[in-house]
């Protein structure tokens, strides 16, 4: 066993303890639930603490074998390299830590080629079930016959198909935004508004635009500038809305990234962000609070929603009835909505 320099087994923790060996295993490796049934508290107690001692690790492969469980969660995301994206996933690996599963992430690029590709390679791994966090409004990528059979859980987007999903409500947080403006006097308004074809910018535009319309000041499409969801797509989204004679006043950005980028649009056109020009963003990334001019931002529980993509997935995974969650934003005002129309913003 551990003295001999081979691995440590179950069986020769069994024998070094007196007791059956399936005794040890249902112990050390059974579901949870049976765990706490395997033994009395004192025989468990000393069954892990002579474990811990010898350094026992279980087989994945033979639990696998043993359960038909590979106890694997795979994640698809655009990009790991996104804030946002990042925070959301140290959930899903948190839960799925906490639950006693593994859980491994690929970037899709928000490409559906390269989407299905990597389904194909995560179900190649022989997951559990998938977290999906690049979901497109049309769901096309999601109706590949692979899929078949396997659970998964969108996360931070959604389908028009109404695929089983937890994100935030950002229809609610556009509405928040816009109440903001209209509360500072903001008649003439645009938004940064992010790709079409992910419910995140979509839902967010259209709470703003909504919120809008029923105050009897509806936003022109040409008020409203689709972009990447990156500082440069930001960049040039706002450019484009400020630099005509009758530019915004006030401009949402539908995440930090897009509003950072305009915010250099707004310094390279000579406006002073909070006195000449509001601006809202979304997420309230940890960055959004350190800026030069503090950036008003929608904060969305983006680690949270990560945690429950994995709970909800487990749910249907054991074959409950589930159904999708939406997670409640919060507006975070800071210097760069500024004050009311009339006092310091011209």
């Amino acid at each position: 066993m551990a003295g001999d320099g081979g691995p440590v087994t179950l069986r020769g923790i069994a024998e070094r303890l007196g007791l059956h060996v399936s005794t040890v295993s249902r112990v050390l490796n059974g579901p949870t639930g049976e765990q706490g049934r395997a033994a009395s508290g004192e025989t468990a107690r000393r069954i892990r603490d002579l474990a811990e001692e010898l350094g026992y690790r279980p087989n994945p492969h033979a639990t696998s074998l043993r359960t038909r469980r590979s106890n694997l969660i795979g994640v698809l995301f655009p990009r790991l390299s996104e804030i946002v994206v990042a925070t959301i996933y140290e959930g899903v690996e948190e839960e799925a830590t906490l639950r006693g599963l593994s859980a491994f992430v690929t970037n899709t690029h928000d490409d559906p080629a390269t989407q299905r590709r990597r389904i194909q390679m995560v179900l190649g791994r022989r997951v559990d079930g998938l977290v999906i966090g690049d979901a497109h409004l049309d769901g096309a990528a999601l109706a590949d016959p692979a899929l078949d059979g396997t659970s998964f859980v969108l996360v931070n987007r959604r389908t028009d198909a109404g695929h089983l999903s937890v994100t935030c409500d950002d229809r609610l947080g556009g509405r928040l935004v816009a109440e903001h403006f209209l509360s500072l006097g903001h008649r003439r308004v645009a938004v940064v508004a992010g790709e079409p074809f992910a419910s995140t910018g979509t839902d967010r535009t259209t709470g703003f635009t909504d919120r809008y319309r029923e105050a009897g000041l509806p936003v022109s499409d040409h008020r409203v500038r689709h972009c990447r969801f990156d500082t440069s797509g930001g960049h040039g989204a706002a450019v484009a809305l400020l630099s005509g004679p009758d530019r915004p006043t006030a401009i949402f950005a539908v995440n930090d990234l897009a509003a950072i980028g305009t915010i250099g649009a707004a310094r390279d056109l000579g406006l002073r962000l909070g006195e000449d020009l509001a601006l809202a963003g979304f997420n309230d990334t940890p960055l959004a609070a350190e800026l030069p001019v503090p950036l008003t931002s929608v904060r969305s529980p983006m680690a949270e929603q990560g945690r429950r993509a994995v709970q909800l997935l487990l749910r249907r995974i054991a074959g409950e009835t589930v159904a999708s969650e939406t997670l409640t934003p919060r507006l975070v005002v800071r210097a760069s909505s500024g004050a009311p129309i009339g006092t310091s913003l011209r």
